[in-house]
């Protein structure tokens, strides 16, 4: 399986016209023939498409030089040159393409087949056909042909989802994921088990699906590049709604932690305290008591305001409440 990469640098350069030609007409019984070189091909183009199939930048990782081919030279007899082949670059869905330089956004390839430009190729050169006047009949001149486009990209993934799963590492996100949908996360019991977002796909009794992306654990301070959480808090920003999830068996550090995530968030994008979300609380299995449990999550309620769904990922309690209280917020949107 390719490894997840989801920032890459790349150069791509289109490309260059063909050169015009300089011939002149040779046939028997015309001694002075006139020009008839023909016109150079136009470069190919570089073009990124969209492709549902493909998951990571992994095979950019490995490969950063990109180049189209050029047009062919005209030919004798008014013959165009052959066109370059454009080069197509297959990315994932929720690509966002950058200049490296002026840091412009050049698009944004959000649906599956969309395709983007990033370099145009050059034109062919005119050939000497097109010079001749009636004082130089004889025209040897021609064009050679414009250079195509090159620049360096940044080429930049944002996972699309409908849900993204925001928590502390061993929170217990990649269990839910597990539990939810087909997606097979590795898990286990010590932080940051999760070192690329996962993908699940979540399908309910009557036959709705919705996509929920769990992204690898933050820590406090995690916008200033502290740990794992800012490599992938991009992600975050495809989501159409957040699931909060924090460790109900840390009793009183939990509203701590909330009030950490949503700061966190609130470095790297205000936009995304915006968003709707639910919060969840997990590993209420690790709370035998259930008048304590009921205590923090009221306690929780009087803080946010918010309904608050106590879960045990591992055994599945509350788990089918908070699912289909996600695709009610979902279907709302």
């Amino acid at each position: 399986m390719a490894r997840f990469v989801d920032q890459v640098k790349i150069h791509v350069k289109a490309g260059d016209g063909g050169p015009g030609c300089i011939s002149f007409r040779r046939e028997k019984y015309v001694p002075k023939g006139g020009p008839d070189g023909g016109d150079g091909g136009d470069g190919g183009d570089v073009i990124l498409v969209a492709d549902p199939q493909v998951h990571t930048l992994y095979d950019f990782h490995h490969q950063v030089h990109f180049r189209a081919e050029n047009g062919k030279p005209g030919m004798g007899k008014k013959m165009k040159g052959k066109d370059g082949e454009d080069l197509i670059l297959r990315v994932p869905v929720g690509t966002v393409v950058k200049d490296l330089e002026t840091g412009e956004i050049l698009g944004d390839l959000t649906e599956p087949g969309q395709t983007l430009v990033v370099a145009r190729g050059g034109k062919g050169g005119r050939g000497n056909a097109h010079f001749a006047t009636p004082t130089r009949q004889a025209p040897r001149i021609a064009e050679p042909g414009t250079k195509g486009e090159e620049r360096w990209l940044v080429l930049e993934l944002k996972l699309i989802a409908d849900v993204g799963l925001v928590g502390f590492p061993n929170v217990g996100k990649s269990t839910l994921l597990s539990r939810i949908s087909a997606a097979k996360p590795k898990i286990a019991d010590y932080p940051f088990t999760t070192l690329e977002p996962n993908l699940g796909v979540v399908r309910l009794y009557d036959g709705n699906t919705f996509i929920v992306a769990d992204i690898p654990g933050l820590i406090e301070g995690a916008h200033k590049g502290i740990g794992l959480g800012h490599e992938f808090l991009r992600h975050i920003e495809r989501t159409r709604i957040i699931l909060y999830m924090l460790d109900i068996s840390k009793e009183k550090e939990v509203i701590r932690d909330y009030k950490i995530l949503k700061e966190e968030l609130k470095h790297f994008n205000p936009e995304l305290l915006k968003k709707e979300y639910l919060i969840a609380l997990n590993k209420i299995d690790l709370m035998p008591d259930p008048e304590k449990i009921r205590s923090i999550v009221e306690l929780f309620e009087k803080e946010d305001q918010n309904k608050i769904y106590p879960i045990s990922a591992v055994t599945g309690q509350g788990v089918v409440e908070l699912v289909y209280a996600l695709w009610r917020k979902l279907e709302k949107k």
